[in-house]
């Protein structure tokens, strides 16, 4: 016996059916005896309905009261389901946020959870075999007791996080895919799932584009040495054992688990990428102080810099990424620091991607890198910019080319399904 907390995202519980899909998954735990939370989303186009509505309702809104309204959305799921198990046998009951309660700062529509009290949650488990149904994506602020919402994707960091709170033993996350797989399958086709990944190469895939868990989430699952597990939704609940060792699915858990590593996990890549280049700039010290300094106060995230020498030798450029979403604030800070800059000339474009090859293995193998440059130079893919870390690295290339640089560099690490 054991205690699980499982998460459902918004295409698994987008009508009533399907509610009722996800109960018969619930039950199947709670009869193999393990105390049980769930975690729902809103029903899939809901939350872009109840924010569309905001937008009519005025376009400068109250942050507060867009939490109020968006929140909602996963009330109506955790209330439905909670009912649809009670339908067929199951002790449950609803929770929101703010009555567990899941204290979070006050940063509207993009909270960051501080504490979770799993007491009464745990004491449920005990006393009564209740199975939780909590709303995700959702808390409240302490300081004022208003609803907040924790962003785009939130309830998979609200799972982690309560799975925490509560001790359980793993935090399984049901998507509308059957686990993590080496890259985009829509893509390679010979992508292959991963039976297991390690938290630190998890994070490098969220946070380079992979879309099937919230970057925070997998944080606080390596923070809590949380195991997370990504499985489908749509398989049978009858078809599955639920006292086998692994189901299909992909557990994300510490490098320790894992046996055997390989050099690359996997291929991750975005096209919500915009590049600008400073040109003709003086090079002296406080440069990209006076050229960030701005970005960072507009709240606009930089990934990529590269810097070198101008064409004439006296001056610098310097080059840098951010996302699609933030490219026309982008140009408009450095547009309006332009004084304070000193730079002759302003790059953009727009039609650029990133493509990150990402694995542990790389701190103990040399010439990774390397093998990718040259690859990618016989397909005549030329590279904008190059960043690295320990366990990975990323090259900004033409849009045009992403698929086809994607697929070169699957093959050339051997991540071709055998």
């Amino acid at each position: 016996m054991g205690r699980l907390v499982m998460k459902f995202g918004g295409t698994s519980v987008a009508n009533i059916d399907r509610i009722r899909n996800v109960a018969r998954h619930v039950k199947r735990e709670v009869d193999a005896g393990h105390d049980v939370a769930v975690v729902v989303s809103a029903m899939a186009g809901k939350t872009n309905e109840l924010v569309e509505w905001c937008r009519e309702a005025s376009p400068l809104h109250d942050a507060r009261e867009y939490d109020a309204v968006v929140a909602s959305g996963e009330q109506i799921t955790s209330g439905l389901l909670a009912i649809a198990l009670q339908a067929i046998g199951i002790q449950a009951r609803s929770w929101q946020g703010w009555q567990i309660p899941i204290r979070t700062s006050d940063a509207h529509a993009s909270a960051r959870i501080l504490e979770i009290d799993g007491t009464e949650l745990i004491s449920r488990f005990k006393e009564r075999k209740e199975v939780a149904v909590i709303a995700g994506f959702q808390g409240i602020n302490p300081q004022t007791g208003r609803i907040t919402t924790l962003g785009r994707g939130g309830s998979d960091t609200s799972a982690v996080a309560i799975a925490a709170a509560v001790h359980a033993d793993r935090c399984d996350i049901y998507t509308d895919v059957d686990g993590v797989y080496t890259t985009d399958p829509r893509v390679v086709p010979k992508a292959r799932r991963l039976d297991k990944i390690a938290f630190e190469d998890m994070l490098e895939l969220a946070s380079q584009g992979a879309k099937v868990l919230q970057v925070r989430s997998v944080e606080l699952g390596m923070v809590h040495n949380m195991p997370i597990f990504v499985r489908s939704s749509f398989d049978k609940p009858e078809d599955i054992d639920p006292h086998a060792n692994q189901p299909p699915g992909t557990l994300i858990c510490s490098e320790e688990e894992i046996m055997e590593t390989h050099v690359v996990t996997g291929i991750a890549f975005s096209k919500d990428e915009a590049q600008i280049s400073v040109r003709q700039i003086q090079d002296k010290p406080g440069v990209a102080a006076s050229i960030f300094g701005p970005l960072a106060e507009a709240n606009i995230n930089v990934d990529m810099i590269v810097q070198n020498v101008s064409e004439d030798g006296a001056t610098t450029d310097l080059t840098f990424t951010v996302p699609a979403s933030d490219y026309t604030r982008a140009r408009d800070t450095i547009t309006s620091a332009k004084g304070r800059i000193g730079y002759q000339r302003l790059d953009s474009a727009t039609d650029v991607a990133k493509v990150s090859v990402i694995g542990s293995g790389m701190r103990s193998h040399a010439g990774v890198a390397a093998k990718a440059f040259a690859a990618l130079a016989t397909r005549n893919i030329n590279i904008r910019a190059i960043t690295t870390s320990e366990i990975k690295f990323s090259v900004l290339i033409d849009a045009a080319y992403t698929e086809l640089a994607v697929r070169t560099l699957h093959t050339l690490y051997g991540l071709d399904q055998v």
